[in-house]
C-alpha cells in the first residue's frame, strides 16, 4: 500500500477537502434512469432570511443519512435541495437594513423595493446552503430551487388560477389574525399561544327602559366593547328568558344593542352573559351571522383605536383599555376585576400580540381539499413517524378553517389577480388581460397583495421537478418517497403538501413523514435568543468536525423526540472517531508490502469467523433498523460493534497472528484479510453517519473504488453465518471479562501474569478453551495454561472466575506479592479503623443529630455503610493470606 492515513485524526484537514471532490465529480447528482428504482426526498426550503442553527442540523443530517444509505443501495437517490423566499422573514430584514442606509420603504415604489430584496437574497440568500455544505449534506445542488424562481412562481400562479376556477379560492371579509407590527394578516398556523397573566373585566350594560336593572358580562378585551352590536345569552339559561329581545345601552357611546339567545352561549361559564363582537372576535363572528348582526371594526392596522371609538380614538389599544376602565369605574359600571391566566395568540415572527379582526382577505375553502389528506393517512397511503403524530394531525384537519392566503406584503408572488380600473370588475388571470369584459376597457390594476409563504412551498414536492410541465423528472422522481421534518411544522407545512399533492397530482406526495423534535440545551430548555442558549453547530463542526456533530444528533435520537444537546457527547463522537482512525492506521501499517489473497474458509480461524459473523449480522440488523427509520438504534449498534467488537477484541486477538508473518504466512494472510474486509464492512455501515472521516479511511485502504459514497452497501450472506464460533468465542470473552474483573478487584497490574487453569466436565467446552487459546491468552495476562477436568494441581488459594459451563482458577501467589499486599491492607485496616470511629462518633453524638440538616445525618450514614463494607473486604482478605 502507497498510500497512509495522517498520524491524527484531523476533521480540517479533510473534510472541506473531501467535499469538493464529492461535488465536483457529480456523486450527488441524480439524472431518470429507468433502469434504477429512483428514491427521493425534498429538502425542507429553509429560509435564505436563515442561519444554521441545531435544528437545521439535525434535519439535514437524518435526510443525509437516508439519502447516503439508499445511494449506496443502488437506488437512483435525489436529495432534491432548495430555498424559501419567507415572505415576512426577508421583508423585515431588508426594511430593517434599509433603515441602516437611512432609507424607509415607505419612500420606495414597489419595483425599487423589490430590486432591493433581490439584492439582499443575491447577497445573503446562499449563506445557509453553505453552511449545510460544511454539515457533509450531499444533496443534489445542481438541481438547487428558489421558491421564487421562474419555474416555482409559474406553478404558484398555476395553482391559484386553478383553484379560483373551481370555487375553492374567495375574496371575501372574514375574521383573520392580523399582526399590527408586521401590518399584515396571518395564518392560523402562524399563531402561537401563550399563557398570559390577564384579567376579567366585570361590566355592568344597562337596560333599557329598566332604571337599575343591569346585564353583566365579563371580557379580557374590554377595548373591543366599542364594536359590540349584541349581547347573547343561551336560550335555555332561565335566569335571562325575560330580557331576550330588550336592548341595552352600550357602555362609553350613544348606542343600544340587543339581547339575543344562542346556544353558543355557556350558561355555567362567567355570568353566562357574553357580548359579541363580530367584528373582533372568530366565535362573535359566527354568531354574527346567525343573527344578521352589524360587523363593527374598531381598531386601525397599527392597534389604535379609529373613530368609532369616540374620544379614544387614536389611543393604543393597551391605553384605550387602561383609560376605558377608569371612566367604567367612575360611572359605576365597572363591578369587579378578576385576575385571569389565558392562552394569548402571538405572531411567531415577532411575538406581537395579535388583533383579531374583519379584514378583505383571499382564503382557499378547506371542506373539500382536505378529504383525500385525511383519507391517505386513515387508510396508511401516508404513514406518519412516529404514529402518535396521527392524533395531532387529525386534531387540525377535523378543525381545520378556510385558509387566509393574502399578505400584506411586496416580497412574495403577487396574486394574479385584475381590477378594472373604470367600472371595478375584478378577473383572475396569469397574465394582464386585454378588454374588461364588462365594460370593454382595458385600463388594469393589479391586486396589491401577495400570497402566504406557505402556499408556494406546500407545491414543493412537485413544483421542484418542473410542474406544471409534464416533465421526466416528474414523471420518474414523483411521488417523494420520505419527508423528513420538525413536529412544529405539521401544520404550516406537512399537511399543506399533502392536501396540494392529492389535489394537482393526484396521488400523496410521499408515503413516510419522519418527524423528529427540537434540540434543547442541556437543562432541557429550547434553544432561543433570549435565553442566549443557543449552539452554532458551525462553531461545533470548527471544534471537533462535521462528523463527531452528526454522530451526537443522531446517537440515541428517536423519532419525534426532543434530545439535549451535551458538549460532553461531541467529545465522545470525537473520541469514537479517533478510535476507528488510530484501529484503521494499526491495520494499514500491518498491510503495508503485503499481497492479500482471499482465504480459504478452513484457513480461517474461529475469531476470524466470529467477527466476519458479526458484522454479517450487524449489516442484517442495520439494515433493518434503518428500514423502520430507526436511525438512532442502527448508528448505536454499527458504533457498539466498531468499538467493542473490532477494536477492543478482534484486533487485539488478531494482532498476535499479524506479528508472526513470517513464522506462520497462512495464518497472518487470514487475520489481514479479516481485519481489512470486516473495516470495510464497517466503514460503509457506519459511512451514511460519518461520511467524511470513512470516506478518507476507504479510499487509503483500498484503490479498486473512488468513493465509498457509491460502494455497495453490505448486505447479509448465509457464507458468513458461523454460530459454532460465535458461540466458542463468546465462551473466551466471558473468560477474559471474569479475569479481568479479578485482576481488577485485587489491584493485580498487566504486568504481572499468571497461570489459568480451565476446568471442565463439559469435552465440547474444553476442547473450545483448548482449540482458542490464542483468543485469550494476551487478553488475559496468561503466562501458562491448562484446560483440564477436575481440580488436579490447583491450590486451596486460587482464585476462582465462574463462567457458563467451566470455572477458571487463578493461584492466589501468581496475582500477588504476598507481603508487599499485606503491608498494603493493613495500611488501608488502620486508615479505615480512623474513619469508622470518626464516623461512628458523630452518629452517637445527640448534638450532631438533632442539629445538623437532615441530608447532612444522611450522608453520614452513607459514609459509615461505605467504611464498613470496605473494612469486611480488607479483613477478608487479610484472612486468605492467614
Amino acid at each position: 500500500m502507497s498510500k497512509e492515513l495522517n498520524k491524527t485524526y484531523d476533521p480540517k484537514d479533510i473534510e472541506d477537502r473531501l467535499y469538493k471532490k464529492w461535488e465536483d465529480n457529480g456523486y450527488f447528482h441524480a439524472e431518470v434512469d429507468r433502469s434504477k428504482k429512483p428514491f427521493t426526498i425534498v429538502m425542507p426550503p429553509p429560509n435564505i432570511t436563515g442561519q444554521l442553527h441545531m435544528g437545521h442540523a439535525l434535519d439535514n443530517t437524518m435526510q443525509d443519512i437516508l439519502i447516503r444509505y439508499k445511494r449506496m443501495q443502488g437506488y437512483n437517490a435525489l436529495w432534491q435541495p432548495g430555498t424559501d423566499h419567507a415572505s415576512i422573514a426577508t421583508e423585515v430584514k431588508v426594511i430593517q437594513a434599509l433603515k441602516e442606509q437611512g432609507i424607509n420603504k415607505a419612500d420606495l415604489t414597489r419595483e425599487e423595493f423589490l430590486e432591493k430584496c433581490w439584492d439582499w437574497r443575491k447577497e445573503y440568500g446562499g449563506r445557509i446552503v453553505k453552511q449545510l455544505r460544511k454539515l457533509g449534506s450531499s444533496a443534489d445542488w445542481q438541481r438547487e430551487r428558489f421558491t421564487m424562481d421562474e419555474g416555482c412562481s409559474h406553478a404558484v400562479q398555476e395553482v391559484f388560477t386553478k383553484l379560483y376556477k373551481k370555487g375553492w379560492i374567495y375574496k371575501g371579509s372574514r375574521i383573520v389574525n392580523w399582526c399590527p407590527v408586521c401590518k399584515t394578516s396571518i395564518s392560523d398556523a402562524e399563531v402561537e399561544h401563550e399563557e398570559q397573566d390577564g384579567f376579567f373585566w366585570h361590566i355592568n350594560y344597562p337596560v333599557v327602559g329598566e332604571e337599575g336593572r343591569f346585564v353583566e358580562i365579563a371580557t379580557t378585551r374590554p377595548e373591543t366593547l366599542f364594536g359590540d352590536t349584541a349581547v347573547a345569552v343561551n336560550p335555555d339559561d332561565e335566569r335571562y328568558q325575560d330580557i331576550i329581545g330588550k336592548t341595552l345601552k352600550l357602555p362609553c357611546t350613544d348606542r343600544e344593542i340587543p339581547v339575543i339567545a344562542d346556544s353558543y352561549v355557556d350558561k355555567e361559564f362567567g355570568t353566562g352573559c357574553v357580548k359579541i363582537t363580530p367584528a373582533h372576535d372568530p366565535n362573535d363572528f359566527e354568531v354574527g351571522k346567525r343573527h344578521s348582526l352589524e360587523e363593527i371594526v374598531v381598531i386601525n392596522d397599527d392597534a389604535t383605536m379609529n373613530e368609532k371609538a369616540g374620544k379614544y380614538a387614536g389611543m393604543d389599544r393597551y391605553e384605550c383599555r387602561k383609560a376605558l376602565v377608569e371612566d367604567l369605574k367612575e360611572q359605576g359600571l365597572l363591578v369587579k376585576v378578576v385576575p385571569h391566566s389565558h392562552n394569548v395568540g402571538v405572531h411567531d415572527r415577532c411575538h406581537t400580540t395579535v388583533e383579531p379582526m374583519i379584514k378583505q382577505q383571499w382564503f382557499v375553502k378547506m371542506d373539500e381539499m382536505i378529504k383525500p389528506a385525511v383519507e391517505g393517512v386513515k387508510n396508511g397511503e401516508i404513514k406518519l413517524l412516529p404514529s402518535r403524530m396521527d392524533k395531532t394531525y387529525f386534531n387540525w384537519t377535523d378543525n381545520i378553517r378556510d385558509w387566509c392566503i393574502s399578505r400584506q406584503l411586496w416580497w412574495g408572488h403577487r396574486i394574479p389577480a385584475w381590477y378594472c380600473d373604470d367600472c371595478g370588475e375584478m378577473v383572475v388571470s396569469i397574465e394582464k388581460p386585454g378588454k374588461c369584459p364588462k365594460c370593454g376597457k382595458e385600463h388594469w390594476t393589479q391586486d396589491p397583495d401577495t400570497l402566504d409563504t406557505w402556499f408556494s412551498s406546500a407545491l414543493w414536492p412537485f413544483s421542484t421537478l418542473g410542474w406544471p410541465e409534464k416533465t421526466e423528472d416528474l414523471d420518474y422522481f414523483y411521488p417523494n418517497d420520505v419527508l423528513v421534518t420538525g413536529y412544529d411544522i405539521i401544520f404550516f407545512w406537512v399537511i399543506r403538501m399533502i392536501f396540494s399533492g392529492y389535489e394537482q397530482m393526484g396521488k400523496a406526495p410521499f408515503h413516510t413523514v419522519l418527524f423528529h423534535g427540537l434540540v434543547r440545551d442541556s437543562q432541557g430548555r429550547k434553544m432561543s435568543k433570549s435565553l442566549g442558549n443557543g449552539i452554532d453547530p458551525l462553531e461545533v463542526i470548527d471544534k471537533y468536525g462535521a462528523d463527531a456533530l452528526r454522530l451526537t444528533l443522531i446517537t440515541g435520537n428517536a423519532p419525534g423526540n426532543d434530545m439535549r444537546f451535551y458538549w460532553e457527547r461531541v467529545e465522545a463522537s470525537r473520541n469514537f472517531a479517533n478510535k476507528v482512525w488510530n484501529a484503521s492506521r494499526f491495520i494499514m501499517m500491518n498491510l503495508e508490502g503485503v499481497e492479500l489473497r482471499e482465504p480459504k474458509l478452513d484457513e480461517l480461524h474461529a475469531a476470524d469467523k466470529w467477527i466476519l459473523s458479526r458484522v454479517n449480522t450487524l449489516a442484517k440488523d442495520a439494515t433493518e433498523n434503518m428500514d423502520k427509520f430507526e436511525l438512532g438504534i442502527a448508528v448505536q449498534k454499527v458504533y457498539d460493534f466498531i468499538w467493542d467488537e473490532f477494536c477492543d477484541w478482534y484486533i487485539e486477538i488478531a494482532k498476535v497472528r499479524t506479528y508472526k508473518k513470517d513464522e506462520n504466512p497462512e495464518s497472518a494472510n487470514a487475520a489481514l484479510w479479516t481485519l481489512k474486509t470486516v473495516l470495510v464492512n464497517a466503514l460503509k455501515l457506519l459511512h451514511p453517519y460519518m461520511p467524511f472521516i470513512t470516506e478518507e479511511i476507504f479510499c487509503t485502504l483500498q484503490s479498486d473504488e473512488e468513493t465509498i459514497m457509491l460502494s455497495k452497501w453490505p448486505e447479509y450472506k448465509e457464507e458468513w453465518n458461523f454460530p459454532a464460533e460465535e458461540a466458542a468465542i463468546e465462551h473466551c470473552k466471558d473468560l477474559v471479562k471474569g479475569i479481568r474483573n479479578v485482576r481488577t478487584q485485587m489491584d493485580v497490574p498487566p504486568s504481572r501474569k499468571a497461570k489459568l487453569f480451565i476446568t471442565s466436565d463439559d469435552e465440547a467446552v474444553r476442547k473450545v478453551f483448548e482449540d482458542n487459546k490464542e483468543v485469550y491468552v494476551n487478553l488475559a495476562f496468561t503466562s501458562e495454561i491448562a484446560v483440564q477436568q477436575g481440580k488436579a494441581g490447583i491450590g486451596d488459594d486460587a482464585v476462582s472466575v465462574v463462567i457458563p459451563d467451566a470455572v477458571a482458577y487463578l493461584p492466589l501467589e501468581d496475582l500477588v506479592d504476598f507481603e508487599k499486599e499485606k503491608e498494603r491492607l493493613n495500611k488501608e485496616k488502620d486508615k479505615l479503623t480512623k474513619e469508622l470511629a470518626r464516623s461512628r462518633g458523630m452518629l452517637s453524638n445527640e448534638k450532631f443529630l438533632n442539629n445538623a440538616k437532615p441530608e447532612k445525618v444522611q450522608e453520614e450514614k452513607d459514609k459509615l455503610a461505605k467504611y464498613e463494607q470496605m473494612m469486611a473486604q480488607v479483613e477478608e482478605r487479610l484472612a486468605q493470606f492467614k
